[in-house]
């Protein structure tokens, strides 16, 4: 059994069976895909304004060091559905097919007598268990008129993904749970992944503003090394014409066609007309960009305003904790780039809100490092259902109710596998205790070491600085020692015990009619 040199002081967690069940709080879990913490104005965003997120942390914790252990779209999922890193869960990239027979923390909350459901994206590539009601998309989905799997059956909706999404969730929550038993919703959002096509009524939305560049939108890399220089996510070189809107390919239907075509026609004729090169394109590129990518988070943000609004005026909102959070963060321009991938702050940190009704009181910025590692045991811990001991996460519920553990985590560890692979971002792990970085691309054997209070935008690489040798020793010595406790195992192994699959037309569900 794994030492557990960080986990919170334990809270003595009684059988779900003593507990009276208008007692146990609800739990509804809003996780969308990408959407970087600097793009909620909780966070400080200056670049849009999420309001109903925002009341989310009206009342409640804002974590302001909620990493993840793996920033890729299904790792990070699984990690949350399991408690384990990407090595002993198994799903460490994107394309295999995750071990849904294993050990997950929504069985065990059914075993406890909660009613769990899942709406929205799945994306483990695997058949869905742990939910008494699921209505999931198929692999990423579609932005429009998205066929999803409801319960193991095939249906076909109408409408912006979104909006499909909060609809059905909205019609669970009302009509089809059942009200006697508490319950575990998580709504998974598709938005705002890549290539962030808008919902069609907020189409022409941002146009007459000018969205603020980040600060290394043209970062060179001076100090970096060959990872950060070969990447291919970087909006100057790899976004594509589907990304720019310049042209489309999606499933829309003839009225939606004709209304997206007077969203950007006109527009793409006059960037053609202009004929811009280096900078300025660049420049261009950033607008179309973000402004798309906002205009996806205004319809998740509107989406949670629909469930906020719905809790009061039932008042579930007494006794349901919500919690706001992504799968990973992401880039919004910053050092050139979109996706995430990398270890730096933009994509390791992800938003992660929590009201709780009688713990959150007003708004608190919580500087304790946690994670989507986390989710599984603070979920168990709500219901009062038993914490396994082979999960590697901590229980955040003491920190929620304005503890501060002794034994809490000081420092934190990643590790990314997906090489070679999409976006070509080199294999890597590290650790970080929120000021100090190191990060060892050991492929290619490079270090890199940022002082993130001095430097926090990770443009200046301190590695061979003499100046930090002493702490970057250090370093070394508590990720060999992370290492150690969470039982990491080489590559190779990882990857004989879950191999990508052969690719194959997966059977398609009978269509319910």
């Amino acid at each position: 059994m794994l030492k557990k040199l960080f986990l919170a002081t334990a809270i003595a967690a009684p059988l779900a069976t003593l507990h009276a069940e208008e007692s146990r709080p609800n739990i509804i879990f809003i996780f969308s895909d990408d959407h970087a913490y600097q793009a909620i104005s909780a966070y400080g965003s200056v670049i849009n304004q999420t309001p109903n997120i925002d009341r989310i942390a009206e009342e409640g914790t804002i974590f302001e060091k909620c990493y993840v252990t793996n920033s890729i779209c299904g790792p990070s999922r699984a990690v949350i559905q399991t408690g384990k890193h990407s090595h002993l869960n198994g799903y460490y990239r994107n394309g295999l097919v995750f071990d849904i027979d294993q050990q997950t923390f929504p069985k065990i909350l059914q075993e406890s007598g909660y009613e769990t459901a899942i709406i929205g994206k799945w994306h483990l590539q695997c058949e869905v268990k742990g939910f008494d009601h699921s209505e999931v998309l198929i692999d990423q989905g579609p932005y429009y008129n998205p066929p999803m799997i409801r319960n193991g059956e095939r249906v076909v909706h109408q409408g912006y993904t979104t909006d499909v999404i909060t609809d059905l969730t909205m019609e669970w929550l009302k009509n089809e749970r059942d009200a006697d038993k508490p319950f575990m919703l998580m709504m998974q959002h598709k938005a705002p992944h890549r290539n962030w096509q808008p919902p069609l009524k907020y189409i022409n939305r941002y146009d007459d503003v000018t969205i603020p560049e980040p600060e290394t939108l043209f970062d060179d890399y001076s100090t970096r090394g060959s990872a950060a220089r070969e990447q291919r996510m970087s909006i100057a070189e790899t976004m594509n014409d589907i990304d720019l809107k310049l042209t489309y390919r999606n499933n829309l239907t003839p009225e939606q066609k004709e209304v997206w075509e007077k969203g950007y026609d006109e527009k793409n004729r006059q960037f053609r007309e202009a004929n811009l090169t280096g900078k300025d394109l660049v420049r261009w590129k950033y607008q179309r960009y973000i402004k798309d990518y906002i205009r996806c988070i205004d319809s998740i943000d509107d989406s949670v305003g629909v469930v906020l609004d719905y809790l009061e005026e039932t008042g579930l909102d007494k006794n349901t904790i919500v919690i706001y959070s992504s799968d990973q963060g992401f880039y919004l321009g910053e050092h050139g780039w979109f996706d995430k991938r990398f270890m730096y702050e933009q994509s390791i940190r992800t938003p992660f809100i929590v009201k709780w009704p009688g713990v959150t009181e007003g708004t608190t910025n919580d500087k304790h490092i946690i994670s989507n590692l986390d989710v599984a045991q603070t979920f168990l811990d709500i219901a009062g259902a038993e914490q396994p001991d082979d999960m590697q996460g901590a229980s955040i519920v003491p920190v929620l109710k304005g503890e501060d553990p002794e034994d809490w985590r000081k420092s934190f560890y990643y590790h990314y596998y997906e090489y070679p692979g999409v976006h070509a971002v080199k294999r890597h792990y590290g650790v970080t205790t929120g000021r100090y970085k190191l990060i060892n691309f050991y492929e290619i054997n490079e270090i890199e070491f940022y002082d993130l209070e001095k430097d926090p935008h990770e443009i200046n690489n301190l590695a061979d600085n003499p100046e930090y040798a002493g702490k970057i020793a250090e370093m070394k010595k508590e990720l060999a020692r992370l290492q150690d406790h969470y039982g990491v195992i080489p590559d190779e192994e990882v990857e004989a015990n879950n191999p990508l699959p052969v690719r194959k037309r997966r059977p398609q569900p009978q269509q319910k009619k």
